[in-house]
């Protein structure tokens, strides 16, 4: 597959994985991504051992995978596992079709998804930077020999390729600093306005986006299929009187390649410097499988550098589990889960329990009220108070207006003073 190149979707594949005694497998999520991708499952093949250096798998079980594909008219094989050139050079060599990793097929459910300019050009710079690691080894083993993954690579001259791809990843760095620049200025003019951030974040397919509709009264896309939020998703929402920006962001997967974190860093910045995070979990799934996910998404916000963000976690999909299975779950997440909280985005359910727990997250509110006199001037205040602010109350008396607000507490000395600058007056004004 040529760099930029975007694969045509419904390939008939084998999966495969190696892992060790003791290690859960997760080739149920690989089947998820490739049906994800519009893919067709064949067949499934799995060993427990050590890692073999020429096919990941062992020598016997490689030339099984060989029969399978055979048997089973398979177009491709994909590996649970990262694989080293060489490894898929030898497997495309034995078993005449292209081997690949999860990465690659991560990157084309990626594809798939991707609505924007700046979702592209992450993910043409994360399938770059791991050609790029790899590229004078395929190049050197093409010449060997043309295989399935391999093919046009011989006629390439190693410096050639590798300086080619190099100077493409320049290009799309350079292109991506700049919508970087424009999203952390656009981060910068909230912070200024007082805004705090609630971003959400969690698994891929854990709810984010229902969840995100619930909240802000949107309608993004939601299919239930994974990774269908790549780019942030923002809208202003009231928590229980606390206006606060909402943000979408991309969901994680268990051994998330570090290309892919990397590619993507602008986008996760959101929830780095976010002053809260809903962290969603399926609640629906084996207490196992829910603490994996919890534990992967902690891992990875770690990563990111947001660990030690305030955070939420919302227990989502609760209306798929019965009340006492539910509360059993709180208790086996208590370790894991900062302030665990069951809901159901898709029906509303405990909701108003979330934002009342977002609230009280969101320090530094003040609820003021204000004397303006009845004018053309106050009226316009009052409706740009309404963008940023809560107003809580307004009522007309005779030649003045009394307005109650609730705000951030750098905001409301901006709104006392554009309310002293047209003649009104700061009555009141306590922390919330």
């Amino acid at each position: 597959m040529r760099t930029g190149e975007k694969r045509v979707a419904g390939q008939r594949l084998i999966l495969v994985e190696r892992r060790l005694h003791g290690e859960k497998s997760l080739l149920h999520e690989l089947e998820s991504l490739a049906e994800a991708a519009g893919h067709q499952v064949l067949g499934r093949l799995e060993q427990v051992r050590g890692l073999d250096s020429r096919f990941q798998i062992g020598r016997g079980k490689a030339e099984e995978l060989a029969r399978m594909v055979k048997e089973l008219g398979a177009e491709r094989v994909v590996f649970e596992n990262e694989l080293k050139p060489v490894q898929a050079y030898n497997l495309a060599k034995l078993t005449g079709v292209e081997v690949v990793s999860k990465f690659q097929l991560i990157l084309e459910v990626f594809t798939q998804h991707a609505s924007t300019r700046e979702a592209n050009l992450q993910i043409e710079l994360a399938r770059l930077r791991y050609e790029l690691a790899r590229a004078k080894e395929k190049v050197r083993l093409a010449k060997k020999g043309e295989q399935p993954g391999f093919h046009g690579l011989g006629k390439y001259e190693v410096n050639v390729y590798y300086d080619a791809i190099r100077r493409r990843v320049s290009r799309i760095e350079a292109e991506l600093r700049k919508i970087r620049k424009e999203r952390t200025f656009k981060r910068l003019r909230r912070e200024v306005l007082g805004f705090p951030t609630v971003s959400l974040s969690g698994y891929t397919a854990a709810g984010k986006s229902t969840l995100f509709n619930a909240l802000a009264g949107g309608k993004e896309k939601v299919t239930g299929s994974l990774f269908t939020t790549l780019s942030p998703k923002i809208s202003s929402v009231s928590f229980r009187g606390k206006k606060a920006m909402l943000v979408d962001t991309v969901g994680f997967i268990d051994r998330l390649p570090l290309t892919l974190i990397e590619a993507f860093k602008s986008t996760l910045e959101e929830t780095v410097f976010s002053s809260l995070i809903i962290l969603v979990v399926d609640c629906s799934e084996s207490v196992e499988e829910v603490r994996r996910k919890l534990k992967c998404c902690l891992d990875t916000l770690r990563e990111i550098g947001a660990a030690s963000t305030p955070m939420i976690v919302a227990l989502n999909k609760a209306d798929l589990v019965g009340e006492a299975e539910a509360r059993n779950m709180v208790e086996h997440l208590r370790d894991l889960a900062p302030n665990p909280l069951l809901i159901s985005a898709l029906y509303g359910w405990n909701l108003e329990e979330l934002k009342e727990a977002v609230s009280d997250h969101l320090r530094n509110f003040l609820k003021a009220s204000f004397e303006l006199p009845l004018n053309s001037a106050s009226l316009s205040l009052i409706s740009n108070i309404r963008r940023f602010s809560t107003v809580l109350n307004q009522d007309f008396q005779g030649k003045t207006i009394l307005l109650e607000v609730e705000s951030a507490d750098y905001l409301m000395d901006k709104i006392k003073g554009r309310v002293e600058n047209i003649g009104g007056k700061m009555l009141e004004a306590v922390k919330v």
